[in-house]
């Protein structure tokens, strides 16, 4: 089983990210967090450990309307992240399958959950997808 879901643009990766942030916004996700992975590991590994990982930027998304069970909490936000490497043409953006919740609990609310968050999320990325037209 695969754990994300995945699509990649041919957008700058600026472009991608707010493209991205706009997606999850209509599909009713708000931003909790948001961690830039490539000035992290500029601060604490270098130049050269940045330039290695590329742009890369982690939004860690949530739709309280979604929260099944409270100790789902420990799972979430949803991680959604937009990268691209050095020299890259394209950039990748993906998300946290929310099927990999329901592995851990026998509640039919998180299964109902995780439908409903993994068609939000596909929507989102779909979307993503449009923009490059």
């Amino acid at each position: 089983m695969t754990y994300t879901l995945a699509t990649t643009v041919s957008l700058p990766w600026a472009e991608a990210l707010e493209r991205t942030r706009e997606a999850l916004a209509a599909q009713g996700f708000g931003i909790l967090t948001e961690i830039n992975v490539r000035s992290t590991f500029e601060a604490k590994l270098g130049p050269e450990a940045a330039d290695a990982v590329g742009d890369y930027t982690i939004l860690g998304a949530c739709n309280p309307a979604l929260a099944a069970e409270p100790e789902m909490g420990a799972l979430l936000p949803c991680n959604v992240v937009v990268r691209r490497n050095k020299g890259a043409d394209a950039t990748t953006v993906e998300a946290i399958d929310p099927q990999t919740m329901v592995q851990l609990s026998d509640a039919a609310a998180v299964n109902e959950v995780a439908d409903d968050a993994g068609t939000r999320l596909r929507k989102a990325l779909a979307s993503l997808g449009d923009a490059t037209k």
